[in-house]
């Protein structure tokens, strides 16, 4: 077998489910969660590109997840401000699967109230702990952008949440606890 589906069948078998579930913090939905991770895993491994190690292809897939997040919000982005040229633009709201499930932790919530380039920067500084550098590189943005995202999304998200942490580094743990909050 060749190395790049070895390491493809690992990457699906071990971290698919990881991987989808980084998705879905990025994107609220679970089908597109999905749609992205499968996008990504062909844009990875599409070419036959040969990876060292399962880490290795699954830091780049998760690097392409964000990638392609960020790419289809400002392409869904640009549609509406073309459709609202032509004609009115309106969303037809259909609950999917995820509709049914009252669960979702407070972080889930806040998170998509969100931004996009904020949560993107919050979900990879706090939850991949990719440091400043890192999260710049992966979302194509200059470390100050990044900066000023996370700061701007760590303040939204504590007035969301009702909490008051300051920004840590990478590595640093944060208590989030459903319904858990702090006055």
């Amino acid at each position: 077998m060749d190395d790049w589906k070895r390491t493809l069948g690992e990457l699906v078998e071990d971290r698919h489910r990881h991987l989808v579930a980084y998705a879905c913090m990025l994107t609220g939905d679970r089908v597109e969660a999905e749609d992205i991770v499968q996008d990504a895993l062909i844009a990875a491994f599409g070419g036959r590109r040969t990876f060292a190690a399962v880490p290795a292809a699954e830091a780049y897939v998760r690097k392409a997840i964000a990638s392609r997040f960020l790419d289809e919000r400002r392409r869904a982005s640009r549609r509406r401000r073309n459709a609202a040229v032509v004609v009115p633009f309106t969303r037809a709201t259909t609950p999917g699967p995820d509709a049914s499930v009252p669960d979702a932790t407070d972080l889930e919530h806040a998170l998509q109230r969100l931004p996009e380039r904020e949560r993107a920067v919050v979900v990879l500084r706090y939850l991949e702990q990719l440091s400043t550098r890192e999260s710049a590189e992966a979302l194509g943005l200059s470390e100050g952008a990044v900066k000023r995202y996370l700061s701007d999304g760590l303040t939204r998200l504590n007035a969301l949440l009702g909490t008051h942490e300051e920004l840590k580094e990478p590595g640093e743990t944060v208590a989030v606890r459903k319904g858990a909050r702090r006055g």
